[in-house]
């Protein structure tokens, strides 16, 4: 018995959670679903994830959905505390991250995800008026973590790298073809680009431009 990890890696969320479990140094195995062709929606996965979401996570006959609890599992499975420390202060400051990210970071993101990746990529044009409509509650939200990270390398301090910057990075994942506004937010882009994006486990995980896990010749 094990982990195993049902999912799309192209997506934000299932990037998330095979970098974490990298990360995290958890062993699993990846049952792909492919998410293009719309299989997170059909059976048997719905039996999985009646959310009609991707990923899920199973190990032996316990089933978890939401990215977020499958990284706090994994890290309390395999006693890694540096990835999610059990300093009680230090583990809530973490979960509030990873709420704040569900909740608010991913939203604001993805709406630069939609219509600068994926409506091209199926042969329509962004909506500026979505864009702009959504731009200030992007950066309202970047600055509250720009502000985190000004006087630390990762969120959670200058110990290293936990899943929360996983969780927080994942959304931003595509930011150069998502055309993330990123300027005015010195340290989010230092921290991702500096940071999270030389880690090895986010390496291995990369998506190229097109949705695509292949580097492109």
């Amino acid at each position: 018995m094990g982990i195993k990890i049902y999912a799309d890696p192209i997506t934000v969320n299932c990037r998330k959670v095979l970098a974490g479990l990298n990360l995290i140094g958890a062993p699993y195995e990846l049952i792909h679903v492919d998410y293009f062709k719309g299989e997170h929606k059909a059976e048997p996965y719905l039996s999985l994830n009646p959310n009609a979401s991707v990923p899920a996570l199973t190990d032996g006959d316990f089933e978890l959905w939401e990215s977020n609890a499958m990284l706090q599992y994994a890290a309390d499975k395999v006693g890694n505390e540096a990835a999610y420390p059990h300093d009680l202060q230090t583990r809530v400051d973490i979960n509030r991250w990873l709420q704040w990210e569900g909740s608010h970071w991913f939203p604001a993101c993805y709406a630069f995800l939609v219509e600068n990746c994926v409506k091209p990529l199926l042969g329509g044009q962004p909506d500026p008026a979505v864009l702009d409509a959504q731009a200030p509650q992007f950066h309202k939200l970047a600055a509250i973590l720009d502000k985190r990270l000004s006087d630390r390398r990762w969120v959670a301090g200058d110990a290293g790298p936990t899943i929360a910057d996983i969780a927080l990075a994942a959304p931003m994942h595509l930011h150069g073809w998502q055309k993330l506004p990123l300027s005015d937010h010195p340290n989010v882009k230092r921290w991702l680009l500096d940071g999270v994006e030389q880690l090895p486990c986010w390496q291995q995980t990369t998506v190229y431009e097109g949705f695509t896990t292949t580097r492109p010749q």
